[in-house]
């Protein structure tokens, strides 16, 4: 997937746990892991919100585009 993930950095930047975070943003602990291990394949606004929120940070911070090294290219 060309989406990366960078949920962890900000996790760490804040010292907080996937619990932590799950529990104030009000989903489980596995959805914030599949987040984070990059296995999601959505992501609400209301929840990319309340992660930006909590966390004190902008989407871009937690979304980057890579070229998928799959895609034909270089």
């Amino acid at each position: 997937m060309a989406i990366v993930i960078d949920l962890d950095v900000q996790l760490a930047k804040k010292k907080m746990s996937v619990s932590e975070l799950a529990a104030a943003i009000d989903i489980t602990p596995v959805n914030v892991s599949v987040l984070k291990n990059g296995r999601a394949k959505a992501v609400r606004f209301s929840t990319l919100d309340a992660i930006c929120r909590v966390l004190e940070c902008q989407p871009g911070d937690i979304l980057r585009w890579e070229p998928d090294a799959t895609a034909g290219g270089t």
